[in-house]
């Protein structure tokens, strides 16, 4: 069974799905099953992925890691998103050569998590603000 905000990708074609109506059933994609992606949220390597949340003026800033991630061509952060505890989400797409950042007008109040996901380590979220 498929839950809300559950992401998932194809193993196959490299589709990435987000669950917005969750339901029973499986997520089928190139004729197999797809993969549910699970949100890591602690750095082990030089790289940093885990989303940091700091308050600015009417609302939040998302910075991919304590040091900055790369953005490079081969190697970036695809997109970061902030759930919402009422329900709701922001998501910004990112390209390579941009800041691995997002701003967001919400109050860190509201704030259920902040995730990103890099094209090569998947997918990453911050602690629970819950």
């Amino acid at each position: 069974m498929v839950e809300l905000n559950q992401v998932y990708k194809c193993s196959v074609c490299g589709n990435i799905v987000q669950v917005v109506h969750a339901s029973i059933g499986t997520l089928v994609c190139c004729g197999k099953p797809m993969e549910l992606l699970s949100a890591k949220d602690a750095d082990a390597g030089l790289e940093k992925h885990v989303p940091v949340i700091e308050a600015r003026g009417d609302g939040i800033l998302v910075k991919v890691g304590d040091v900055p991630h790369p953005m490079e061509e081969k190697h970036w952060i695809e997109w970061i998103e902030v759930l919402l505890k009422g329900g709701g989400s922001f998501r910004k797409f990112l390209k390579p050569g941009m800041k691995p950042e997002a701003e967001f007008p919400v109050k860190p109040s509201e704030i259920l998590l902040a995730r990103e996901y890099c094209n090569i380590h998947g997918l990453w979220k911050s602690k629970s603000r819950a």
